[in-house]
Formats: C-alpha cells, sequence, structure tokens
C-alpha cells in the first residue's frame, strides 16, 4: 500500500498530538522510515526532475513541523551543531549520512567555551531513520549524490542555534537563515 507525504504528514499530525515530547517524536521517526522506501514518493521528490539542493515539500500550519527534501550532489561535512530548541529526524534515500553524536563535557558557563566529546557514531543507510532531540548535539558526513529528508518541529530559519568546534573547544550561537548562516 503506497504510504506517501500526505500519509506521513496525518501520521506526523496524529503521533505529535497525542504526546508531543519523545515518545511522539519516536513514532515520528519511524513514520519517516516508512515514507523514505515508498516508491511513488521517491519518484516525486528524488526522481529525475527534483531540483538538486535543500527544497521545503511541507510545512503544518497548526503545528508547526516542516518537512524537507535533500538532494545533494557535492559532499559535506558540517560541524557539531544542535537545533536550538527544536528536534529533528533525518530519513536516508540514497547513498549513506555519517551521524556523529557530541557530549558537552563542560558546564556551558563560559561564553564562547565548549568542551565536546563523541558519544556515538553511526552511519544512515537508505531506508533508515535517526532522530535528534531538543538540545542534542550532532554533525553529519555525507558523499556527493546523497538524498535525505529531514523533518524539524519548527521552521530552523526562526531558531536560534549552536555549532561547535570542538578542535578550539569553542561554540558560537547564530540564527539560522534558510540555508545560509547570521552570525
Amino acid at each position: 500500500m503506497a504510504y506517501g507525504l500526505s500519509e506521513f504528514c496525518v501520521d506526523c499530525r496524529t503521533a505529535l498530538s497525542a504526546d508531543a515530547g519523545p515518545a511522539g517524536r519516536e513514532e515520528v521517526r519511524a513514520a519517516l522510515e516508512r515514507l523514505i522506501v515508498d516508491e511513488g514518493f521517491l519518484a516525486q521528490q528524488f526522481g529525475d526532475q527534483a531540483a538538486d539542493g535543500m527544497v521545503e515539500i511541507f510545512r503544518d500550519p497548526e503545528m508547526g513541523f516542516v518537512v524537507l527534501a535533500y538532494n545533494m550532489d557535492a559532499p559535506r561535512v558540517s560541524p557539531p551543531h544542535d537545533h536550538g530548541r527544536s528536534w529533528a529526524a533525518y530519513g536516508q534515500v540514497a547513498a549513506h549520512t555519517d551521524m556523529t553524536v557530541w557530549q558537552r563535557g563542560d558546564d556551558a558557563r563560559e561564553a564562547g567555551h565548549a568542551k565536546l566529546t563523541v558519544a556515538k557514531q553511526y552511519r544512515l543507510n537508505p531506508g533508515q531513520a535517526g532522530l535528534y532531540q531538543p538540545g542534542d548535539i550532532h554533525s553529519i558526513d555525507y558523499p556527493a549524490g546523497a538524498r535525505f529528508v529531514r523533518i524539524t518541529g519548527t521552521d530552523m530559519a526562526a531558531e536560534t542555534r549552536q555549532i561547535f568546534d570542538p578542535d578550539s573547544d569553542s561554540v558560537r550561537v547564530v540564527e539560522h537563515v534558510g540555508t545560509g548562516e547570521k552570525s
């Protein structure tokens, strides 16, 4: 049975209405794994006609979650970052994304300073989805040709986030606007 974007968004609303916390978000992650293997959805969002880069494919007017499709023609390694007060789930469609989960080891009292250590590393392969709760710190690394879906609990363009540099034990706060940063 087909499971497209409309069905996925209904399931997200249902899950988050019943529990806006970790349990509801886990239901969203599980639903994302159903979506990213649906042939009709894949053809529509990731077929030959799909635009390169990041494309918003759904925004819920009541609950505020946003679904984005990523067709990445170039490799990318992101610095460790959080999603501010939001959560995020990533669902891999093609190639892979290496995920690193970071643990903050300092008390966050000193502005601009953050001591991070690697807590966990794993690879998202096609058909798999990962979930990050508010405040979780992670980084991503994907090759050219990676395709994935990301759903966030809110519009990240309006969310203040932290970006970390583990080599210099530093952190900076940014306002994320679209795909660029505004410091």
